[in-house]
């Protein structure tokens, strides 16, 4: 966001500034490090408004990634390239970001400690690999195992995410066309029949009795339901908010071992980055505790108590759950190699396959069916709907 600064120099003459800063305590330090004296300092009109509205700020981390790691490459410096990246960038939340990150480093400060100034931006992960890489000297290969690591993480995720959509989709169109026919076009009917005085059909009759109330009753009906569909929203945000989903999906059978693997293999992927990058276990271990559930999380903690009492990491991982058969050999084949790093990150490919190829075997079955499902719906209704035409039509023939 920007600030107004009213500046006082050290010749005192008075200059109006406009700093982006992410708060009044980092525009300060932004001007004092000018060598200026903030006299007063206060958000500008427009950004003090936004801010009420907008939401947690965000960049994209593993574009500035790539860009800053084809830099040092070239063989500039981190502080060339970051001034070349905000030379090119019209973003206004990129340009802060780096103006930001600049000063610090101007300043004097590492490029991690810079980084965990914007905790907002930058996760415990990204710092994490960052201030290792500054220990080993080796910041590009830190940076390429990030975005590497990102890519994985992005393809099973976007996988997951398609394999949603056209279920969603199926189900908006259908619940649609049905709620049309049960709300608007069963009344119309309702009235038709209403004066037939004919023996309709039980299940017709059913249907049209619904009917009946729903043309009566419009409004305390399309009132229920914006109130049920309120406290649903708000429902499943609590819902999700409390890790209920995991809890959920792991109850399921067939699909809560699948969530198991799916949580393992990203567990096992962020820790094989963190141990290629030079972090030792314990403090990986420490690094992954807020990116998993609150299971893995548990277990996690119980598994690194038992790696501080001298047990190996196979071991306590199997102890705790942590493991699966085929991920057990291969942890205790990295412990004999020396590759702990390596073997975790084998492992979490071995299993991104597998859960890439049991999303494929279950969109291919579960749409077929969730489109049948609703074709019997639909046509329940219509074929109800038109099932006393049918009986009057045979009457007159």
């Amino acid at each position: 966001m920007q600030y107004k600064v009213r500046a006082l120099s050290a010749d005192h003459l008075i200059s109006l500034l406009t700093i982006d800063a992410q708060s009044e305590q980092d525009a300060r330090r932004q001007v004092e490090a000018q060598g200026l004296f903030a006299a007063e300092i206060q958000q500008a009109g427009s950004e003090a408004l936004a801010s009420k509205f907008s939401g947690k700020k965000s960049i994209n981390v593993v574009l500035l990634s790539q860009e800053l790691l084809a830099l040092l490459k070239a063989g500039l410096s981190i502080v060339e390239a970051l001034e070349a990246l905000l030379e090119k960038n019209d973003s206004v939340g990129m340009s802060a970001a780096l103006s930001r990150l600049l000063g610090c480093l101007r300043e004097g400060k590492r490029f991690s400690d810079a980084l965990s100034e914007q905790p907002d931006l930058f996760s415990p992960l990204y710092i994490g690999i960052v201030k290792a890489a500054e220990g080993t000297g080796d910041l590009p290969q830190s940076l390429s195992r990030y975005i590497d690591y990102q890519q994985r993480v992005d393809i099973v995720r976007n996988k997951i995410v398609s394999a949603a959509i056209y279920p969603m989709i199926l189900l908006l169109v259908g619940g649609g066309v049905s709620f049309f026919l049960i709300g608007y076009v069963v009344p119309r009917f309702a009235e038709v029949y209403q004066g037939a005085g004919r023996n309709l059909p039980w299940m017709s009759q059913l249907l049209l009795s619904w009917g009946e109330f729903a043309g009566a009753h419009t409004s305390d009906l399309l009132i229920g339901l914006g109130a049920t569909v309120t406290l649903l929203f708000f429902s499943a945000r609590y819902f999700f908010a409390h890790g209920g989903m995991a809890r959920l999906l792991n109850a399921l059978p067939g699909i809560g071992e699948r969530v198991r693997v799916y949580e393992l293999s990203r567990l096992y992927l962020t820790m094989g980055m963190l141990l290629e990058g030079g972090i030792t276990i314990v403090a990986t271990l420490d690094t992954v505790q807020g990116m998993v559930s609150a299971n893995i999380k548990k277990n996690l903690q119980l598994a690194k108590e038992s790696i501080q009492n001298g047990i190996p990491l196979s071991t306590a991982f199997d102890e705790h759950h942590l493991t699966t058969p085929i991920s057990l050999r291969m942890l205790r084949v990295g412990e004999k190699s020396g590759e702990m790093g390596g073997m975790l990150t084998q492992s979490a490919e071995f299993y991104d396959g597998e859960i890439s190829r049991w999303i494929d075997r279950f969109t291919r079955t579960f749409e077929p069916l969730l489109m049948a499902v609703i074709g019997v719906i639909v046509g329940g209704i219509v074929v109800l709907l038109y099932m006393p035409i049918f009986d009057l039509a045979g009457s007159m023939s």
